[in-house]
């Protein structure tokens, strides 16, 4: 019974969360349409993409597949979403700067595990590592949250895609618990509270824009574990 859960639990986090991937394509595509990424900024694939590519390798060293599949979909498409904003961004040096930097993190990071002789050393490092970065991911919204507390309106943010941030959270946690993984339980439990503060606001601070919210969906969450 548990397994046949586990695996009912491990399709639909893969699932659920490679089509919260997905949603960088309307991002991407508002861009395309305007021939220019304007104020808009790649961080977040930038990030995602280091992201997914930490928690890729932890997966392999932990055998895990649902965390394989999942991450590199997210590293394709994270990988694919950076080229489209260097193409169409007038400030390819800051892109070229910012995806250098997460590129030697990356790399100093797989070096380690390739070099490191003890598996659980490694899979413990990087386990840290992975949280780290994800719980950061995670934190970037706070300065909205802010900006939402201080207009007292909740307009400025995407009450559909931190909805279902809460649910891929909460799926992985559950995963996590399940197959007794610490280092994927902390960061989707850190991510279940901060969405649920923010879907707090919505009920705090109801919006009141009638045209509907004027959100960037690259100020919202990108689960990657």
């Amino acid at each position: 019974m548990a397994i046949e859960l586990l695996d009912i639990l491990s399709a639909s986090t893969v699932v659920t969360t490679i089509l919260q991937f997905l949603s960088g394509i309307l991002v991407c595509r508002k861009c395309m349409q305007r021939k220019s990424t304007e104020n808009v900024s790649a961080m977040p694939f930038i990030s995602g993409f280091l992201s997914c590519s930490l928690w890729l390798k932890y997966g392999l060293l932990t055998s895990e597949a649902s965390v394989v599949l999942v991450n590199i979909a997210g590293t394709c498409l994270m990988f694919c979403y950076t080229i489209i904003f260097y193409v169409l961004s007038t400030n390819k040096k800051v892109i070229l700067r910012q995806f250098a930097t997460v590129l030697l993190v990356l790399v100093s990071v797989v070096a380690y595990t390739q070099y490191e002789t003890e598996l659980s050393k490694s899979i413990e490092i990087l386990g840290i590592i992975c949280c780290t970065v994800t719980v950061l991911f995670f934190a970037a919204p706070l300065t909205m949250l802010l900006h939402v507390i201080r207009v007292k309106n909740s307009d400025s943010l995407p009450f559909p895609m931190i909805l279902t941030s809460f649910f891929v959270c909460l799926q992985w946690f559950i995963y996590g618990v399940i197959i007794q993984d610490t280092f994927i339980q902390i960061p989707n439990f850190v991510g279940c509270v901060l969405t649920v503060l923010q879907l707090t606001l919505f009920l705090i601070y109801p919006g009141k824009s009638s045209s509907g919210p004027s959100y960037k969906l690259l100020d919202t969450n990108v689960i990657m574990s």
